[in-house]
């Protein structure tokens, strides 16, 4: 104990008493859990090297592809007593040899969730603090595990579960700190308050889902002097059924449908829509060998405005908090980070194909065709927009996993894009180089998650 305070007497910065902050958190658990109590304390780690050229963003001709290699490190640990639960998640996100080998600090050390849960009912419980919002097929609400800092939101959350019924609902206020006047909130990308209503009930071969999300974004209109003339949220909400399934047999039907309504972050007048239907089909299986080949058919439309209408209004659709990596495409090019959410939106017509050699290694294939939901214009000031065709492009995506130990994973992945010219205009990239293709290759380990692989939709 004396060299513990040692150190900490040798602590100068923030990071370093945020970093001994952590290591006094986990020491006091580990000493001072009574016996009645239940203390687990577990850990992941993901390593992922990657090639770019053209994952994201189409890239030019004459520029030279990224290659990298990033890590997430993440320590959890869980306290119960009784009805009450608290449990903390922190995390280590870097790229090989963003810090000097001798450093003093650095800034990639993080909270990912912090909360405390109160049990007050065998089937009720309320929880508190910084949490995974990760709902359905992770469409709209996602925990964006397959970014490495992934997703937390700073919320209330009420839980029913009993038996085949979910409901779920909680809210979210957020502000930039604590303050002595005012509520302006400035973060950006974020919302100021949020309202969350989710059902869920099951039956023996159906699901069912419903989610309703209310959105407040702050605004903020000032004169020339910057004083502010008025200020408050363009509220913007989601309501619909983010699960409909049917499982018959070797057949699984499954979609979803969402309506986005009011006003969007930029204060127009919003109406949109998101909607997706699929088919899945088991082609052949041996449960000896715990092998079977799958095939999936569908499509997702997510509506755009259309750029050759005099309008001041949106119709395009916002996946706001989604894992949008698991969507669309593994080159990220539609809807992830925020980028074609204010478009002419988006249909992507898909065929998957999963071969399941044996338990823990698979390969998949996914095809995508892509084409524009309204219509794309190429817009020249002082003049009429000039209508272009509504093909995107053509994506395959090739992903192999393999489980060589019941904690550890290796994942690969390589895509490769056909742009069309619709799109490398739309995407502001008229040069760009003729082959777009990006590959990974990820170690995954995480003994006690379910899910050993990332980012693989199916």
């Amino acid at each position: 104990m004396n060299a513990f305070f040692s150190i900490a007497s040798r602590a100068k910065t923030d990071s370093d008493m945020s970093k001994l902050y952590v290591s006094l958190f986990f020491l006091v658990c580990i000493v001072v859990v009574p016996a009645s109590a239940q203390f687990t304390i577990d850990g992941q780690i993901v390593q992922r090297s990657e090639y770019r050229h053209g994952f994201n963003q189409l890239i030019l001709e004459g520029e030279d592809p990224s290659s990298f290699i990033a890590h997430r490190v993440r320590l959890r640990a869980q306290y119960t007593l009784d009805k009450f639960s608290f449990y903390a998640a922190i995390q280590d996100v870097r790229t090989w040899g963003n810090t000097s080998q001798a450093k003093a600090t650095d800034p990639f050390l993080s909270l990912h969730q912090g909360w405390a849960q109160y049990n007050f009912h065998p089937d009720w419980s309320v929880r508190l603090g910084r949490q995974e919002l990760n709902y359905d097929n992770a469409r709209f609400l996602g925990n964006l595990d397959w970014a490495l800092q992934a997703r937390a939101h700073d919320f209330a959350l009420v839980k029913y579960e009993k038996d085949n019924m979910k409901i779920h609902a909680g809210f979210g206020y957020n502000q930039d700190e604590p303050s002595r006047t005012g509520n302006i909130f400035t973060t950006p990308n974020q919302y100021k308050t949020a309202q969350l209503l989710w059902l869920e009930k099951t039956w023996e071969k159906a699901t069912v889902a419903f989610m309703g999300w209310n959105d407040g974004r702050q605004f903020v209109n000032r004169d020339t002097a910057g004083v502010i003339l008025d200020q408050g949220q363009f509220f913007r909400t989601t309501l619909g059924f983010s699960t409909l399934k049917y499982n018959s047999g070797q057949t699984s039907l499954s979609g979803f449908f969402y309506y986005q309504f009011g006003v969007d972050a930029a204060g127009r007048d919003l109406s949109a829509y998101d909607i997706s239907a699929q088919v899945k089909q088991t082609l052949f299986e041996n449960d000896e060998q715990g092998s079977n080949l799958q095939a999936v058919a569908g499509f997702e439309i997510l509506s755009g405005t259309d750029m050759t209408a005099a309008t001041t209004d949106s119709e395009s659709f916002a996946p706001l908090y989604g894992t949008n990596h698991a969507h669309n495409g593994y080159m990220d090019y539609f809807y992830v980070g925020g980028q074609w959410s204010n478009s002419v939106g988006l249909q992507d017509y898909y065929l998957k194909l999963r071969s399941q050699f044996k338990p823990g290694f698979f390969s998949q294939i996914d095809g995508h065709v892509f084409l524009a939901e309204a219509t794309p214009a190429r817009v020249f000031p002082g003049s009429s927009p000039e209508e272009l065709n509504k093909y995107l492009g053509t994506e395959i995506d090739f992903s192999l996993g393999y489980l060589f130990h019941p904690a550890v994973s290796l994942q690969f992945g390589y895509s490769h894009l056909i742009a069309s010219d619709t799109f490398e205009i739309l995407s502001n990239a008229e040069n760009a180089s003729d082959t777009q293709n990006w590959a990974y290759l990820m170690l995954v380990f995480r003994p006690t998650m379910k899910n050993k692989n990332i980012g693989i939709l199916f």
